[in-house]
């Protein structure tokens, strides 16, 4: 690992591009740079080639190709379920989870409208979706259109109980989508086709390159899902000349990543970020570990320092050579309280002094023990300027 990239910690907002899929997107860009829906030769194996990456996809995920649509990425995707959901599907509204995505959110509320939506809540000690709420809002409440959990939350990590949620509703005739962002490349996917109607995908996540993803449809729904008009591309579902170089980059990441290496080495890489967050804890009293008994995923740690706006830490960290978040990078120096923070019990002051590390699939102890000194030292200065102030407004 460079020496860059074992000061980064914000794998949840994007992943660097790895070399096999970089290898793969430089070599179809000088190969096969013709465009899949022409007729001649060279544009009929660029067209094989597209194909093949949907069959790969498929098979992933334990869907049929036909299932398959490639998109710029999960916030289209997103758009479009809803767009589709609001347009097509019977129902009141929707309901998504108290923790979503902005490119959920927003695009529900828009779709449906803000009176539509319904929030699901977590429970603070695990950040994961009520599941007895949802089974008495099943029960008491119209359907609704569909029901959106995400599958991970990129800026806790808490996992969601998204296969019960889609057993719920598959049991209840509700349609379910689930936003895969954070899961793909970091949990496995197999299977998720059986148990999701709609699942998204994005490649930059796991070490794609940028501007590329997938979208999942229900069988039953293949035929009418259309939601960009215009050429006949992605069997006239999404219009528009695929990007197969960035295509079959992500495909290349994705497979640094198979289900079996990710059983493999994800202990390890627990194991490292919990000790990190123990010598946390132990190194700088007061720092409070958000859901620290919840299942996350196992490269992600959101945290209250005891002290000190968390935007002068990250300024520090930054100027240390250590890439950090307060959150999400979507909503980042918006200055608003997080949803996802207030879904998880934290008040608005606690809300300035969150912190967000991500580390990566390369991540080592070393990597891990640096990012903790840093933040000592970091917060020693801090005191120390606020002492050298003489505690005055400003000094903190």
């Amino acid at each position: 690992m460079s020496a860059e990239l074992s000061r980064y910690f914000d794998y949840n907002a994007t992943a660097p591009i790895t070399v096999a899929a970089r290898d793969a997107w430089l070599e179809a860009a000088e190969r096969h740079w013709h465009n899949p829906s022409s007729l001649y030769r060279e544009a009929g194996a660029a067209k094989r080639l597209l194909e093949d990456a949907r069959e790969a996809v498929a098979e992933r995920l334990g869907a049929e190709p036909e299932r398959v649509i490639f998109t710029s990425g999960a916030t289209e995707a997103n758009n479009a379920v809803m767009a589709f959901a609001a347009r097509s599907m019977p129902g009141a509204g929707a309901w998504i989870s108290a923790m979503e995505h902005p490119s959920v959110r927003e695009p529900a509320r828009r779709e449906f409208g803000t009176e539509a939506v319904a929030a699901l809540p977590v429970l603070p000690e695990t950040g994961a979706v009520d599941l007895a709420f949802l089974d008495r809002k099943i029960a008491e409440t119209e359907k609704p259109a569909l029901v959106s959990v995400m599958a991970a939350n990129n800026e806790t990590g808490c996992l969601q109980p998204w296969a019960e949620v889609a057993a719920r509703c598959r049991e209840a005739g509700i349609a379910f989508h689930c936003d895969a962002a954070q899961w793909i490349g970091k949990r496995p996917a197999a299977g998720m086709a059986e148990r999701a109607d709609f699942v998204t995908g994005c490649a930059h996540k796991f070490g794609g390159p940028k501007g590329v993803g997938f979208l999942l449809v229900p069988d039953a729904l293949v035929e009418e899902f259309r939601f960009l008009v215009g050429g006949p591309q992605e069997n006239r579902l999404r219009a528009g000349t695929e990007d197969l170089p960035g295509i079959l980059g992500m495909l290349a990441a994705w497979d640094d990543k198979s289900d079996d290496v990710l059983a493999a080495g994800e202990a390890e890489r627990r194991a490292l970020r919990d000790a990190f967050e123990t010598a946390l804890v132990e190194r700088l009293p007061g720092t409070r570990i958000v859901a620290p008994g919840a299942e996350r995923l196992w490269n992600t740690i959101m945290f209250v320092v005891p002290r000190h706006p968390n935007l002068k830490w990250l300024t520090r960290l930054s100027a240390a050579g250590f890439a950090v978040s307060t959150g999400s990078a979507c909503s980042a120096g918006r200055g608003n309280p997080s949803h996802v923070m207030e879904a998880m019990g934290l008040d608005y002051e606690e809300m300035g002094r969150v912190i967000r590390a991500s580390g990566g699939w390369d991540t080592t102890a070393s990597d891990w023990k640096a990012l903790l000194e840093a933040l000592v030292r970091i917060g020693d200065d801090l005191d120390r300027g606020k002492r050298d102030l003489g505690g005055l407004p400003g000094g903190s």
